[in-house]
């Protein structure tokens, strides 16, 4: 396989490039070697799901073991996420404060 071209998507959704990049945020600040998150990752294929849905999940596992994150929290961000989504204007970028129902405290 090679690289793509210029004019080539690398990603189908911008959640996509998003989880991709907060993985490698991640293990640049070192909480978890890329063995891991090969270990991680490939179990989470191996259940069959679309792949950056497993990457995804793989991810959240992740954090949770490492205490990063605890899953009720990553599941509070993620209906945060997704309520500023539909907030946005499209064509601005999607952030929390746009949340309808978060105060001004957290999600």
């Amino acid at each position: 396989m090679s690289p793509p071209d210029a004019n080539e998507r690398v990603f189908d959704e911008p959640w996509q490039a998003t989880a991709f990049a907060m993985t490698v945020a991640l293990h640049e600040r070192g909480l978890f070697t890329w063995t891991e998150w090969a270990e991680a990752l490939g179990q989470e294929v191996k259940r069959g799901d679309a792949y950056y849905n497993a990457w995804l999940r793989a991810l959240e596992k992740i954090l949770a073991a490492k205490s990063a994150a605890a899953p009720q929290e990553v599941d509070r961000f993620a209906a945060a996420w997704e309520r500023a989504a539909h907030a946005t204007p499209h064509g601005q970028p999607i952030v929390l404060e746009n949340d309808p129902k978060a105060d001004a405290r957290s999600p």
